[in-house]
């Protein structure tokens, strides 16, 4: 029996609802993971937004919601933990000081990635989409990949490699969009799979770039979505508050509208080439001008058509899972690596504000009016570590290894938590300290307990800390800081939005909560200068 259904069997004996897990399988499993960025918490439909999502909606009714999973606030962080097991500053592709680090870090050789994990145990892995880690995808364990390096043009990238050859520019007007070829790669992978390698079990992961800047989307998906936000910022975001609560995703205090916090990053000359159009401030919608609120609804329209387009796309993945027969034996788990983002620039091809609003001339971003509403319920935006910018959705699928269907589970996860759990679910043995110098301990737990029953997942502590911004959690205590700003303190448990700051009335674990964060600061630089 391998290790991952040895531990169902546990579980379904000695777990009060554990019969939420299926019997053990005669096979490993499938695994598909598929990655979004830039993606709100609310901006699916099963996660309470009125885009049109019925795929991930469908996944979710037959599977498992996760209400507070996390991940690094960042995407290439959040990359290197999703394929690692271990926290970004660990693995040196986020800043730590006195070692080259960060978006161009290095990963030290013991660092290895999720397919490395599993071909031992037999998987033949695939890679379709973004990739933005270090090295290349089939020299760290893929056996076939399409990779997109050049993300700012979704019609005609330049820069894109298969199987880590280059492969030649997208000529502009070739019919091509970004997210239906990552979707067509993949499925030749699988069909490839069915036909030489079906004995095998595989790994498929799946990397969107929607809904990341630039919105540029098919006029046909654009279509069904104009006109639907002239209604405005507040209107949207109260109507997915609503749904939020109905749904039971989130209980408490809707956050306010911080009306001052912009763009993380100041770009002011892109103001000037975007036009009056464009405000990097989420002011109220009815100060706006008419001008403003129709380039504004247009912008939220292209970023749901971006959204709609991946659900059409999973879609076809899905069918092609059930056309050869894997679908039942498939664990599907769906992410983001980030909240929206705020942030409005122009790179590139550039802007030209003549073109259609979406089309490939055009470079538009999100902005904070609309990365509010995306992240509704909770505050701030991808780059800060407040609930915004770091709590996204999770969704776990699993035809034959769970007989839970349309359930919550509000056991908090991490992104370090995936390679654990599927490395569980995999029957691979558990990596601990006894791995042996200088490979450290994962930091990450098995989720696969909470697969069977919620609450049974508990985390030491979860941690964070990007561009300045740092956090940590302990329980349901939160403690949280804005680049150069002061602690603030929360209580999740009553307080998941981050409204009522408790710093003033608990000192005391204020002071040793940071401690606790600097300790673990001081450990993840420790092993990021290590050979």
């Amino acid at each position: 029996m391998t290790t991952a259904f040895a531990t169902i069997t546990v579980l379904a004996t000695v777990l009060p609802g554990a019969s939420l897990l299926a019997r053990q399988q005669p096979r490993r499993p499938n695994i598909v993971m598929i990655l979004a960025d830039d993606l709100g918490y609310s901006d699916l439909g099963c996660y309470g937004g009125e885009i049109r999502t019925p795929h991930l909606d469908g996944l979710a009714a037959g599977g498992l919601r996760f209400t507070q999973f996390y991940n690094t606030a960042r995407c290439w962080p959040s990359r290197a933990a999703v394929l690692t097991g271990y926290y970004a500053q660990q693995v040196r592709r986020d800043v730590v000081p006195g070692v080259p680090s960060g978006g161009k870090g290095t990963r030290p050789k013991w660092a290895k990635l999720l397919p490395e994990m599993l071909r031992p145990l037999g998987y033949r892995s695939y890679h379709a989409g973004k990739w933005h880690v270090d090295g290349m995808p089939l020299a760290n364990g893929f056996d076939r990949s399409y990779h997109l390096e050049d993300l700012g043009r979704y019609f005609h990238p330049r820069v894109l490699f298969e199987d880590d050859r280059k492969l030649p520019p997208v000529e502009p007007g070739a019919g091509y969009y970004t997210t239906i070829a990552i979707a067509d790669h993949a499925i030749t992978y699988l069909k490839e799979h069915a036909v030489r390698h079906g004995e095998q079990p595989f790994f498929l992961y799946l990397a969107f770039n929607a809904p990341h800047f630039p919105l540029q989307a098919r006029p046909e998906d654009i279509a069904p979505y104009r006109g639907r936000y002239r209604e405005g910022w507040e209107v949207v975001r109260a109507q997915r508050w609503k749904r939020i609560q109905e749904l039971g995703l989130v209980s408490g205090p809707l956050s306010a509208v911080e009306r001052q916090v912009g763009p993380p990053y100041p770009f002011p000359d892109a103001l000037k080439v975007l036009g009056p159009g464009e405000v990097n401030r989420p002011i109220p919608w009815s100060d706006l001008t008419e001008f403003q609120r129709g380039f504004q609804a247009t912008k939220m329209a292209i970023h749901a058509a971006m959204v709609d387009r991946m659900d059409q796309e999973i879609g076809r993945v899905l069918a092609q899972l059930r056309a050869m027969g894997a679908f039942e034996d498939t664990l599907i788990v769906f992410l983001s690596d980030n909240g929206a983002s705020a942030e409005i620039m122009v790179r590139d091809d550039g802007h030209d504000p003549a073109a259609p609003a979406g089309s490939a001339a055009s470079h538009l971003c999100l902005g904070p009016g609309w990365s509010t509403v995306a992240n509704t319920p909770f505050r701030r935006h991808k780059t800060w570590v407040h609930e915004g910018g770091i709590a996204t959705p999770l969704i776990v699928h699993w035809p034959r290894g769970l007989t839970a269907r349309g359930e919550l589970r509000h056991n908090p996860g991490h992104v370090i938590d995936l390679v654990p759990t599927l490395r569980d679910v995999a029957g691979a043995p558990r990596l601990d300290a006894g791995a042996g110098p200088p490979v450290p301990a994962p930091p990450g737990k098995s989720l696969v307990p909470a697969f069977a029953r919620d609450g049974t997942v508990p985390h030491d502590d979860l941690w964070w800390e990007h561009e300045g911004n740092r956090a940590i959690r302990v329980g349901d205590w939160k403690l949280v800081a804005s680049r150069d700003g002061p602690w603030e303190l929360y209580d999740l448990a009553t307080d998941r939005t981050e409204t009522h700051d408790l710093a003033r009335k608990h000192p005391e674990r204020v002071r040793e909560l940071a401690r606790r964060w600097q300790q673990h600061h001081d450990e993840f630089a420790a092993i990021a200068v290590s050979p």
